[in-house]
C-alpha cells in the first residue's frame, strides 16, 4: 500500500536502527538537481548519499558497485534513459529499491515506470517532506505514488473502456461499491478512512477487500495497488 493522501510532517524522520543509514545513489542529469537533492538528503539522520550520476548508465553501474538501499531516478537522462535503467537495475540487482523522481504526469509514464521495476513515482515539484516520505515507503517495501498525480491515474484506469471486444472491462467484474474501494486503496487509504469516505461502517469496507481479493485473486494490498494501476481489463 502506498501512502498517497496523507499530509507529511516537515520533521518526519525515517525508522532506523541505531546504526545503520540507508544509502542512496541519485541519478539526474542536471547538476543543480543532483546537488540540491545530495544537501536536501543528507540533512536527514537516517539517510546517507553514496553518489551522484548524470546518466542512466552510470546509475547501473555504480548501483552494481555501491549496493545502495535505494535509487532516485529521474527518466529522461543521456546514454540510457530512466526506464532502460531500471530495468537493467532490477535484472542485476533486484534487491535495490528504485524511487522515480520526475517532472512527467502522464499515465504513460507511471505505468511504463511501475513495470519496469519502479517502487515509487514522485514529482519534481514535491515538497522535501513527502519525498522523505516516499523514500520510507519504498524502503519499507510499500510502493509510493505522489498525490499530485495518483487519483486523475486511478480513475483513468478504473473508467477506461474495453478496446478488444474479446476481454471484459473491469466494470463488468466489480461493482460500482468494490470499485470505488478500490481506488481508495489505491490512494492510500486505511479501512477507517474508506468508511468514513463512504459513510459505511469499517466491516463493510473489510468485507469490500475480502471481495476484491477473491475476485481478482490478489491477496495483499500491494498486489491490489498494482492491479489498479496496471490492469484496466481481466482475462475472461
Amino acid at each position: 500500500m502506498f501512502t498517497a493522501s496523507a499530509t507529511p510532517s516537515t520533521t518526519q524522520k525515517l525508522p532506523l536502527g541505531l546504526a545503520a543509514k540507508h544509502r542512496i545513489l541519485i541519478a539526474d542529469d542536471h547538476t543543480i538537481m543532483r546537488e540540491g537533492l545530495r544537501v536536501l538528503l543528507q540533512g536527514d539522520e537516517g539517510l546517507e548519499v553514496v553518489d551522484a550520476v548524470d546518466n542512466g548508465r552510470d546509475a547501473v553501474r555504480r548501483a552494481g558497485v555501491l549496493k545502495p538501499h535505494l535509487v532516485l531516478m529521474d527518466l529522461a537522462m543521456p546514454e540510457m534513459d530512466g526506464l532502460s535503467a531500471i530495468r537493467e537495475l532490477m535484472r542485476r540487482n533486484p534487491e535495490i529499491k528504485v524511487l522515480v523522481l520526475t517532472m512527467h504526469k502522464t499515465e504513460e509514464h507511471i505505468r511504463a515506470s511501475l513495470q519496469a521495476g519502479a517502487a515509487g513515482y514522485i514529482l519534481k515539484d514535491a515538497s522535501r517532506a513527502e519525498l522523505l516520505m516516499a523514500i520510507q515507503s519504498v524502503l519499507s517495501g510499500k510502493t509510493y505514488i505522489s498525490p499530485a498525480v495518483a487519483e486523475c491515474i486511478v480513475t483513468a484506469y478504473l473508467d477506461r473502456g474495453a478496446k478488444d471486444s474479446g476481454v471484459r472491462v473491469l466494470s463488468d467484474t466489480l461493482t460500482v461499491r468494490e470499485k470505488q474501494v478500490l481506488k481508495l486503496i489505491a490512494e492510500g487509504c486505511r479501512n477507517r478512512d474508506i468508511a468514513q469516505h463512504l459513510f459505511v461502517s469499517v466491516k463493510t469496507v473489510e468485507k469490500h477487500r475480502a471481495n476484491l481479493m477473491s475476485k481478482l485473486d490478489l491477496h495483499n494490498t500491494a498486489a491490489l495497488t498494482t492491479f489498479a494501476l496496471e490492469n484496466t481489463l481481466l482475462p475472461q
